[in-house]
């Protein structure tokens, strides 16, 4: 118990006001390199805003966006790092099409409560500042050990879901499922940033690939905690009804 005492009250000591502004251990070339990352995946973040706005237009969104999302992810990760300008178009292809695969998610939001998707947005940026920050913040290389655990939750997670699709699932897995993967990739948002710092210090400047990683992150979570929101207003919904007959 002392142990446990001492870890958490040393872990206080070094998180203070001073910590917030303590960036010597970033060297400028990687703050700039940062500063492209979080700008381009500010520009994808608009591009599924845009993919996501054209199938509540239009219906486009379904399996074949979906095919189109992981190709251009594919392609762009093989096409050499020199070919700037034909990677980011490719980021800005697999961020519209990946926006118009949850377009049916928006849509249904829209239906039901149209500011749930604000707030969705909203909770979505604020989880991905607080953890990209506490990796920014933190030691070089200090959550980079989070990286089996959360690799294993996302294998956990495929599983089950593989299993629930072969053997059907419940009510309490699908929460399960929900939650954890919220967990998982909240994870990987910290893991993937001190990554993508510590890959910069060594030289790797691929802003482009670095971006398209924290915009899967960001995406994932996004879609959990608007299905989140969506259930839970559902389920007020659905009290508020009882309640009247």
């Amino acid at each position: 118990m002392d142990a446990f005492t001492s870890y958490f009250d040393s872990r206080n000591n070094r998180w203070n006001y001073d910590t917030l502004k303590n960036f010597r251990e970033i060297s400028p070339v990687v703050q700039t390199h940062l500063k492209q990352v979080y700008f381009t995946l500010c520009c994808a973040v608009v591009g599924a805003a845009v993919g996501a706005y054209l199938h509540v237009l239009w219906n486009i969104g379904g399996f074949l966006t979906t095919v189109g999302c992981v190709g251009s992810m594919i392609w762009l990760l093989s096409t050499p790092p020199h070919e700037e300008q034909k990677r980011v178009s490719l980021l800005m292809a697999s961020s519209l099409f990946q926006g118009a695969s949850i377009g049916p998610l928006i849509d249904m939001a829209i239906q039901i409560d149209s500011s749930l998707i604000f707030s969705a947005f909203v909770a979505t940026s604020l989880v991905f500042a607080c953890f990209s920050g506490a990796a920014l913040v933190a030691k070089r290389r200090e959550y980079l050990y989070l990286g089996g655990l959360v690799s294993s939750g996302l294998s956990v997670l495929f599983w089950l879901h593989f299993a629930s699709s072969i053997f059907g699932g419940s009510v309490a897995l699908f929460k399960f499922e929900l939650y954890f993967g919220l967990l998982v990739f909240a994870g990987y948002i910290i893991v993937d940033t001190q990554e993508i710092v510590e890959k910069a210090h060594f030289g790797d400047l691929d802003y482009v690939k670095h971006a398209l990683t924290l915009f899967t992150d960001l995406a994932a979570i996004f879609v959990r905690i608007l299905i989140i929101m969506l259930k839970n207003s559902a389920e007020r919904n659905e009290k508020k009804k009882k309640r009247r007959d």
